[in-house]
């Protein structure tokens, strides 16, 4: 197959998780492209998402590597021939790459579990709320630039009405006024309406909780077709990192459930939020 100018998230993940098997196997690119008749080249390609990969040569590779993880081979198999040209795929040249790749990972995922600390969720967020904050960024977009991006988060939010998606939100979170009052109250309204679908739990840690000394962590956890799958994403001070290190996603997993076990239950947060919509 052609090598690709800009391979994406999901397609990277997939050769990372072939190195994966390839190093549990012990073996070296080397050893196994003798034994396809391929070359080390090759490998690298496949193992960086420069280059894709068939379903045959994903099932011979977890033979070669002695795999018996069949769900784990299937859901490779499913990436490999996976060819989606999502809606995402129109703001390619438009925004920046990690954009297209939230998204495409969203549409795949199986499961959402967001901690939020400093802004609501993107999937939670109004469009006057993702304009507002787009807006502040340093240094400032021009309208033609924070106008896409609000499209693209507002297009986003078409996942929560099948995937299920727990959110926990620090109290900071609701009281923050990104723009004015109407837009904070549109905001909480959001997510009250939005905690209504069956799938969504939105849970709250108010500022008197004891015991919450995880005010600064703020992680997306996407589930993937089988654990091993799942990413996590975390900003960092140059962006964005996805996480996909066993010993990383056992970490974030556990994280996740120890902030949310500080959390009042989903209708006491229902509850909290109503209290805070009066206050505005």
């Amino acid at each position: 197959m052609a090598p690709r100018n800009q391979p994406t998230a999901r397609q990277v993940r997939l050769g990372v998780e072939l190195r994966k098997l390839r190093d549990a196997a012990g073996m070296s690119a080397r050893q196994v492209a003798g034994l396809l008749s391929s070359t080390s080249a090759q490998m690298s390609q496949v193992e960086s998402g420069l280059s894709g990969v068939s379903e045959h040569r994903v099932r011979r590779l977890a033979e070669l590597y002695a795999c018996a993880d069949t769900a784990l081979v299937e859901a490779l198999v499913v990436m490999a021939t996976d060819r989606t040209r999502g809606w995402w795929e129109e703001y390619r040249d438009v925004l920046p790459s990690a954009f297209l790749d939230l998204a495409e990972l969203e549409h795949h995922g199986r499961s959402i579990q967001v901690i939020g600390t400093s802004h609501v969720p993107g999937l939670l967020q109004t469009e006057e709320y993702a304009r507002a904050v787009f807006s502040y960024w340093v240094p400032e977009f021009t309208s033609g630039e924070v106008e896409p991006r609000v499209a693209h988060r507002m297009r986003r939010k078409a996942i929560l009405e099948r995937c299920p998606y727990e959110v926990v939100l620090h109290e900071p979170v609701l009281r923050t006024r990104v723009a004015d009052r109407s837009v904070a109250r549109a905001q909480l309204a959001t997510i009250l309406q939005e905690s209504e679908r069956p799938n969504v739990t939105v849970r709250v840690i108010p500022f008197d909780t004891d015991g919450f000394a995880g005010a600064s962590t703020s992680l997306l956890c996407v589930g993937g077709s089988v654990a091993a799958l799942d990413t996590v994403q975390r900003d960092t001070p140059y962006g964005t990192a996805l996480l996909d290190d066993a010993a990383q996603l056992l970490k974030m997993r556990t994280l996740f459930r120890k902030v949310e076990s500080a959390s009042l239950d989903p209708l006491k947060s229902r509850d909290f939020i109503h209290r805070l919509a009066k206050e505005l």
